[in-house]
């Protein structure tokens, strides 16, 4: 009974802490935790059982509380923040007005192909199929809108 609700709490806790959202972790500790309280209710009586589901809920308290004040959770926790930019290493050269062509199919957005370099491109709302000559309509810092040359 005691090793179900150990293992029980201890699932749970995973959960919170490597498991993102609700999984079969979390819910089979809340299972087993159940489990092991019942037993004590069936095994042990009302009044033993109700000491248990009191220690049981004190524990998981105390542990989340003291996880908290201690601030264990931290290195769990990412502390960097991603502020790259895509191609902002490799500025492009390009200017409204060129042309190219579409090397895949721009679905609003694929790859094209300007003075022999591939940039990623976008139209805009429209499919244009690969091989198909474009021209840029606008730029706005990476992002290069085209369309169809007709």
């Amino acid at each position: 009974m005691i090793l179900l609700i150990g293992v029980g709490l201890l699932l749970v806790i995973v959960e919170l802490i490597f498991v993102p959202g609700t999984t079969v972790v979390g819910i089979l500790g809340f299972i087993l935790t159940g489990i092991g309280i019942w037993i004590g209710y069936a095994s042990l009586g009302s009044d033993v059982g109700h000491i248990i589901l009191g220690a049981t809920v004190l524990v998981a308290g105390v542990a989340v509380v003291y996880s908290f004040k201690t601030n264990s959770w931290a290195r769990f926790a990412l502390k960097e923040q991603n502020r790259g930019h895509v191609n902002e290493d490799t500025p492009h050269l390009l200017a409204v007005g060129e042309e190219g062509v579409a090397v895949s199919a721009l679905r609003p957005q694929g790859t094209a192909l300007f003075a022999d370099r591939h940039h990623e491109v976008q139209t805009q709302g429209e499919y244009i199929t690969p091989n198909t000559a474009i021209r840029i309509i606008k730029l706005n810092q990476n992002q290069i809108t085209v369309e169809a040359i007709s």
